[in-house]
């Protein structure tokens, strides 16, 4: 399935980004893998999560930034209503 549309890169990126932090700041992998036997693999989680997260950043800025393009494409400024400096 195919993400295209900048909303659902948007759903990717929070929902991404969230997991991945949740991982990197909490020890929730290392208690469970500690509970499945496979606590030696807790040290090399780092190479893993953070660039998880950082790709799942980088979905959401650009979702982010699709977003904004689209809306302003689709509805562009009036002359009465002058953008905010």
């Amino acid at each position: 399935m195919a993400i295209t549309s900048s909303s659902g890169l948007l759903k990717t990126g929070v929902v991404g980004s969230t997991i991945a932090g949740v991982c990197c700041f909490t020890p929730i992998l290392v208690v469970l893998l500690g509970g499945l036997g496979l606590g030696a693999i807790s040290g090399y989680l780092d190479y893993v999560l953070l660039p998880v997260l950082a790709l799942c950043l980088a979905i959401l800025a650009y979702g982010v930034y699709l977003h904004r393009r689209e809306r302003a494409a689709c509805c562009p400024p009036q002359a009465n209503h002058p953008e905010p400096r």
